[in-house]
């Protein structure tokens, strides 16, 4: 039999997309709609002491203005709302672009414009935006929303003390939004008690349940569908408060009402990636084994809530040292909250680990991968738990050789091509395996076809390709006489789509619901005299192309749709609960090494990633083609974070000042080079029955680092500050 899976199927929702056929939030269109415009504070931090709406509510087709004086009281919080998150439901404003009020009428432009007519006057009060300035107000929270604790291993203190070599240094990383191409839309819909909410969003499941909390209604009486989606990295990850507006204001009109952020919007509506800086000690032998590693992590979070990211977890893991201590800090400051950006914290804190485990190599006069070797972690120094599996090694070894790295001369400004200093530089990359509960529902209806279904989100990454697959293996159908919904809470729940977390929920759940309804449809035609394989035994029976038969060749079978059609069933249907469990028998983590070769332009100083190679154990790949595609997702993402992206600030007016695709600089064709992904052969039976660990996340650890450590490869200038930008080098 012909598997999908491992196969490198084009993704079967790509001609909907390419002709238009795949409807995203902002184009939902829906007979009377109304349009709701966001009214933003100008401020940074005070009160609003009064509004005045009378311009705005003699626009024409203004139908109404929602403020906190006016907004109906939402006495509780629904799950995945922080207890302040801004509903419009006080005078106070914590942060520039807050939500203050929303304007609804007939059509966008007559919202839009009444909007600006709205005139707020605001007792101003001092306001706190700039983290340089504030960190020696650093505190140390409690260990909250994707936080971990501080960490002590071993005795720190003796073993630097004991070290030959040692590397004190402080890097930093600038604030960045996730701009992914669409904009943020939300469509609430009243029908009597009933609310349906057209989203944006990464969970549809997740917005239910807050919105259930918030708007205190019943949650079977909300509907959430968000079937296409135009990217996020992060961005709508937890529900936002803007779609709660949203179904405030269809309320109060009622009639159904849209509202769109504009991309300057998107940069206060939702979160961002913590800008930090990061103290990080390395000691070692003069054979380069580690003997102590203190790595301090300050990140920015919001006067709403105390949110950390697991900055220093890849320290903890990554290399074998018996001795290492791992402390994070919050700076609050007057922004909106933080939110999971792309592989959040591991992302900027490997940026930290892997520059400074470069400078040490030079430092030892040892080959970076050498380095890496000696240190190799062989178990878990964390826990002591045996890897589930690991192909590091593997990766380092693949990478170089398809890389060329014995090539490399390790003097610093010795490789040139004319004008251009060129640089190779690499680093390591590893992500943990997310797994959470999923459900799953499968149906053989009866012209033998299959209807799978999950409330999964596809954002981009080719879910609805990859469920396809595994579901078509299970079942023991062709891809093509599978089809499989999401993205609507009246399908069984799933997670959100967020740290690689889909095809190693959802797929087991998948595989799970598909496996029972052909088991279901199998006893069914065993136990009925009138079927060929009456009497046969149920684990002799093999399924190809939706024909069930024992033995390859043999002529006693039939079809999904004969037993069907025989017994008048117009379909058979399955569900399966997927548990990962809370296992302690070993520790899960996906892992990549990435390389990078850069050209410096010698009188200009400006930076061009040239070549790149990153190699990776994923785990098993469903679909190559699809996760090719996410892995080179993730390294332009990561090319952007090492070389252009940064959310610049007015901290005299607490607003952003590249707040626009045109200002805030994200790589385009012409800066990215060809890159080559290698996936190692890792079969992981120990995280899920699919022995898949997720791929969204590990392709962007360990980019921009690589990067760095090439750029000083190239120019002997070793830059600690992202983005390395020319004026940097000069």
């Amino acid at each position: 039999m012909s598997e999908a899976v491992g196969k490198p199927l084009n993704r079967v929702d790509g001609r909907l997309k390419v002709t238009g056929g795949a409807q995203y939030p902002s184009e939902i269109s829906i007979e009377n709609i109304a349009h709701a415009v966001l009214i933003q504070s100008t401020i940074t931090k005070g009160r609003i002491r009064a509004i005045d709406l009378s311009m705005a509510e003699r626009v024409p087709g203004v139908l109404g203005i929602i403020t906190h004086l006016n907004a109906p009281k939402l006495t509780t919080r629904g799950e995945g709302f922080p207890p302040q998150v801004p509903l419009l439901q006080d005078d106070v404003v914590q942060y520039n672009g807050q939500h203050v009020g929303v304007v609804i009428a007939e059509n966008l432009e007559q919202a839009a414009y009444a909007a600006s007519l709205v005139k707020v006057d605001y007792a101003v009060e001092r306001a706190a935006t700039d983290f340089k300035r504030e960190l020696s107000r650093a505190i140390s929270p409690e260990a909250g929303p994707g936080g971990l604790p501080d960490s002590v291993r071993g005795d720190v203190a003796q073993g630097l003390a004991t070290a030959d070599v040692r590397i004190d240094q402080t890097y930093t990383t600038p604030n960045e939004h996730h701009n992914p191409l669409g904009l943020t839309a939300v469509t609430a819909v009243w029908e009597g008690e009933r609310l349906i909410i057209y989203d944006t969003t990464q969970g549809v499941h997740s917005v239910r349940r807050a919105l259930a909390g918030t708007l205190g209604i019943p949650i079977e009486n909300i509907q959430v569908i968000a079937r296409f989606v135009g990217g996020a990295f992060g961005a709508t990850l937890l529900p936002q408060p803007h779609v709660t507006i949203a179904a405030v204001a269809s309320r109060q009109v009622q009639r159904p009402v849209k509202l769109v952020l504009t991309r300057e919007q998107m940069y206060t509506s939702h979160g961002y990636r913590p800008q930090t800086s990061q103290y990080l000690t390395l000691g070692a032998t003069a054979e380069g084994r580690l003997t102590g590693i203190v790595h301090e992590a300050t990140a920015d979070t919001s006067q709403l809530q105390d949110r950390s990211e697991r900055i220093t977890s890849a320290t903890q893991m990554l290399y074998q040292c018996s001795n290492v201590t791992t402390i994070r800090r919050l700076v609050r400051l007057n922004k909106g909250t933080p939110t999971p950006m792309r592989a959040p914290g591991e992302a900027t804190g490997i940026f930290a680990l892997e520059c400074a485990m470069d400078e040490l190599a030079y430092a030892l006069q040892l080959d970076p991968i050498e380095l890496r070797l000696r240190n190799y972690a062989d178990a878990d120094p964390e826990n002591g738990l045996p890897w589930s599996s690991k192909a590091l090694r593997e990766c380092y070894e693949s990478g170089a050789q398809r890389f060329g790295w014995e090539q490399r001369n390790p003097e610093p400004g010795s490789m040139r091509d004319g004008r251009y200093l060129i640089g190779w530089g690499m680093a390591s990359s590893t992500y943990p395996y997310l797994g959470n509960s999923a459900s799953a529902r499968a149906k053989i209806l009866l012209d033998g076809s299959a209807l799978v279904q999950s409330g999964a989100t596809d954002i981009g990454p080719g879910t609805y390709t990859a469920m396809t697959q595994i579901a078509a293996d299970a079942l023991g159908l062709a891809a093509e006489q599978v089809r499989f919904e999401l993205g609507d809470t009246n399908l069984p729940d799933a997670p959100s789509q967020g740290g690689s977390r889909i095809v190693i929920s959802v797929g087991p759940a998948v595989q799970g619901a598909a496996t029972a309804v052909r088991n279901q449809i199998i006893q069914q035609a065993i136990s009925d005299r009138a079927s060929p394989l009456y009497g046969a035994n149920a684990q002799d029976i093999e399924v190809e192309n939706g024909r069930l038969f024992v033995g390859q060749g043999s002529t006693r079978g039939e079809t999904y749709a004969d037993i069907l059609a025989r017994q008048g069933l117009p379909e058979v249907e399955a569900t399966f609960d997927f548990n990962p469990g809370e296992s302690e028998q070993f520790s899960k983590h996906a892992f990549g090494a990435q390389f990078a070769e850069v050209r410096v332009d010698l009188d200009l100083r400006e930076v061009r990633v040239s070549r790149f190679v990153g190699v990776y154990g994923a785990g098993r790949i469903v679909n190559p083609k699809a996760a090719r595609s996410q892995m080179i997702s993730g390294i332009v993402g990561g090319i952007g974070m090492a070389l252009m992206e940064e959310t610049r600030m007015d901290h005299r007016y607490g607003r952003y000042t590249n707040a626009n695709i045109a200002e805030y600089l994200i790589p385009t064709h012409a800066d990215i080079p060809d890159i080559d992904v290698i996936f190692v052969d890792e079969d992981d039976p120990h995280v899920n029955p699919l022995g898949a660990k997720g791929i969204g996340e590990v392709c962007l650890v360990g980019v921009a680092p690589a990067i760095a450590n090439a750029v000083y490869h190239a120019t002997g200038k070793r830059i600690r500050e992202l983005p390395i930008t020319p004026d940097k080098l000069l």
